[in-house]
């Protein structure tokens, strides 16, 4: 299964997102969406889990739940906007996770792409979508789920220069949970 991850629009749907964004089974978005209508042209590509972030106080927005728990693929997904991610094993945020049984924590908020596999559980960050700001590329990123593991891959939008999928396909490394 292939699962689309983008955060941080602002109210701005990039036409490139939406190209890169075709094909995928699922959506996930990670909050800071600013206008329902973003959610609506994501849903005409497939179906869409979002939460809500910081920026969504409109009555459309913030009806949204500020994190959710899902299952694909036989995959736990924990989904909201604003996570610290652990610094190191130790990290005493990693056991709520462990407890949980969460696979993924998929986040956005400080528009900074982030991948990194703590004690088994990926934190998966897919950047900003939105417009630019901060000397920060906008992205999204591919979740890719298969019964070996879960692959992340971030992508810069700015590889969408034709039409179709993602110009840089995911790795084919596979990773165990």
């Amino acid at each position: 299964m292939l699962v689309g991850v983008i955060s941080d629009t602002h109210s701005y749907m990039d036409a490139r997102a939406l190209q890169l964004l075709q094909g995928v089974d699922h959506i996930l978005h990670a909050g800071d969406i600013g206008d329902a209508r973003i959610i609506k042209e994501l849903q005409g590509i497939a179906p869409v889990t979002a939460v809500r972030g910081n920026v969504d106080r409109e009555p459309t927005t913030s009806l949204y739940p500020a994190e959710e728990t899902l299952e694909l693929e036989g995959y736990r997904i924990f989904l909201t906007h604003e996570v610290k991610p652990p610094k190191r094993e130790t990290d005493l945020t990693l056991e709520g996770y462990r407890q949980a049984g969460v696979d993924v924590v998929v986040y956005g908020h400080s528009h900074i792409a982030y991948q990194q596999r703590w004690e088994g559980i990926l934190f998966f960050n897919p950047g900003a979508a939105g417009k630019r700001r901060f000397k920060v590329i906008p992205s999204i990123g591919f979740l890719t789920l298969t019964r070996t593991g879960v692959e992340g891959m971030v992508t810069p939008l700015e590889v969408a220069e034709g039409p179709g999928l993602p110009v840089m396909p995911p790795p084919s490394y596979r990773s165990g949970r």
